[in-house]
């Protein structure tokens, strides 16, 4: 945990759950069982990753809450605490995990866990979100620093994007962009509120987009001979989410052959931009 968030931001969530809670800002709510859950969470996704890491399964799938990528080192917002993929990430990096790709394909962009990584050349992030929208980060151009320069791949897409928008960003930039970098584990951030019955968006996902995507990961994750760990996030349209859930570990788990899509607008725009970093359009 404090590996990625200060101790000192761990603990005044945790003193702020036991006074009873409240409101950390205008979205993100604090109950006296908050601090648990999001411990339980962020712990849970380790615990994947362990199994993973272990050879015990090729895929897995955490379904857990409350979400976590909008949780910056030290900042708690969008109903986010701790950072649980990103914890995972750096999990990962310490049980010898060279490098770690992040692919985010909630419907908002994965704020805190490009902050983490943002000066990081060991973790590729990769995310697939709506803009303009809450947090309202997370541009093209925003490709990382430092050290970490070329490693964040944010992907906005416009209101109305569906299927083919986000399965073809996938499978002509990250699944290239990822060849290159090689990872040793794929984590997913896996929100469903890109879903067209979510009140949260206006993308138009529906629960097999989420298998089109799914298959995506396995192929990747296959050809690189590293294993897939999916940790929810977003999702709140009930019906749609327990739908797209069922429909990402059945994708994970059999050999569907994912589907070809050619690269459209929003792609080609990634691609030129992007492949100054990376050899991209897969």
């Amino acid at each position: 945990m404090t590996a990625v968030h200060p101790e000192a931001y761990v603990d005044a969530i945790r003193t702020a759950a036991e006074a009873g809670g409240g409101y950390l800002d205008a979205d993100t709510i604090l109950s006296p069982g908050s601090y648990r859950a999001a411990m339980h969470a962020a712990g849970g996704a380790c615990a994947m990753v362990d199994e993973l890491l272990a050879g015990s399964a090729r895929f897995a799938f955490c379904g857990m809450r409350p979400p976590g990528h909008h949780a910056e080192r030290a900042t708690a917002m969008g109903f986010c605490l701790f950072n649980s993929v990103a914890i995972a990430a750096q999990h990962a990096l310490g049980r010898g995990a060279k490098r770690v790709l992040v692919l985010d394909w909630d419907v908002h962009h994965g704020n805190g866990t490009n902050d983490i990584f943002h000066a990081r050349d060991d973790v590729l992030f990769a995310s697939i979100h709506q803009s303009p929208l809450y947090p309202g980060t997370g541009p093209l151009s925003d490709t990382g620093s430092g050290a970490g320069e070329g490693f964040s791949l944010n992907l906005p897409v416009p209101p109305g994007s569906g299927e083919h928008t986000f399965v073809s960003l996938v499978q002509h930039v990250v699944v290239p962009a990822a060849r290159t970098f090689r990872p040793g584990i794929v984590l997913v951030s896996a929100g469903y509120d890109a879903h067209r019955d979510d009140p949260l968006a206006s993308c138009v996902l529906e629960d097999g987009s989420y298998a089109a995507l799914a298959a995506c990961v396995r192929e990747l994750a296959a050809e690189l001979e590293a294993p897939v760990g999916a940790v929810l996030e977003g999702g709140y349209a009930l019906g749609a989410l327990a739908r797209s859930v069922a429909a990402t570990i059945d994708a994970l788990g059999n050999g569907v052959p994912a589907l070809s899509v050619e690269p459209d607008a929003v792609t080609a725009q990634a691609v030129e931009f992007l492949g100054r970093w990376w050899p991209l359009a897969a």
